[in-house]
């Protein structure tokens, strides 16, 4: 199946580690031009490094923005030096920031808010510009990575569970608004996956149940209705299914890629 993806400008957050960089990797092997963000230098020269070993020539060209998208100042920037270095944003790939997993009774308003501004609000100060220069260029997509929190609650999850409510909230009413437009809004729920968060998610639902790590790893991976956890490149392969023109009608939908960790009709 060709995806049509070859020479589409894609703009990916948190594209230095676990899912996002398993997307930049899978639009490079489908001839995109990629722009990656992240706030650590370090982990863009890696990935810079990981990229081009893995997919050699199809890597030479990446574009590494350093920026802190919690701020809005620093977000616009990264944008903007992503819109110089493409010349245009055809895509748009959301996976920076993460609200830590804390126990319920270790949550204050302020963590509260942080968890807002780590997940929430990252993705906001880049969907914000994006979307508005999609509109005016009359296409575009926009996949953003949120989470199953928003949609089933976990007490070691619930300030991150809201952001990643809201956003799902934000997701289906920015497609509606701007379909008219030509672009195309969708979300995409993964349950737990094999990325470098996993090991911390795992250790406070050990706190929480009184368990080894190693336990609370076996329970997640039993929950699953196909017994075990998603690798970040089966989450990207659904990531880059809609942000293709093979799902060109589909826009405003949440898609689980749980394995069948929730089964509900919702």
């Amino acid at each position: 199946m060709d995806l049509e993806l070859r020479n589409q400008r894609v703009l990916i957050t948190g594209g230095s580690r676990g899912i996002g960089l398993a997307c930049a990797a899978g639009f490079l092997r489908e001839g995109a031009r990629v722009a990656i963000v992240s706030r650590s230098a370090g982990n863009l020269a890696e990935a810079c490094a990981r990229l081009a070993e893995g997919e050699g020539e199809f890597a030479k060209d990446v574009l590494a923005i350093s920026a802190d998208l919690t701020d809005i100042a620093q977000a616009a920037r990264a944008v903007e030096q992503a819109l110089a270095g493409l010349g245009a944003i055809d895509i748009l790939v959301t996976s920076a920031g993460a609200a830590k997993r804390r126990p319920p009774d270790e949550l204050t308003p302020q963590l509260w808010q942080d968890a807002m501004s780590a997940k929430y609000f990252s993705y906001i100060n880049v969907i914000d510009p994006v979307v508005k220069r999609m509109a005016q260029q009359g296409r575009g997509a926009i996949v953003n990575i949120v989470g199953m929190g928003g949609k089933m609650a976990n007490p070691a999850h619930l300030a991150g569970g809201a952001a990643n409510a809201a956003l799902m909230l934000a997701s289906a009413g920015l497609a509606n608004a701007y379909g008219k437009q030509g672009v195309r809004v969708n979300a995409i729920n993964p349950s737990a996956t094999h990325t470098e968060r996993l090991q911390q998610g795992m250790e406070v639902d050990a706190r929480i149940s009184g368990t080894t790590v190693e336990q609370a790893l076996a329970r997640a991976n039993a929950r699953t209705g196909l017994g075990r956890l998603a690798t970040p490149e089966e989450v990207a392969d659904a990531v880059l299914f809609l942000a293709s023109a093979r799902a060109s009608y589909i826009s405003g939908a949440i898609l689980s890629v749980d394995g069948a960790t929730t089964p509900m009709v919702v």
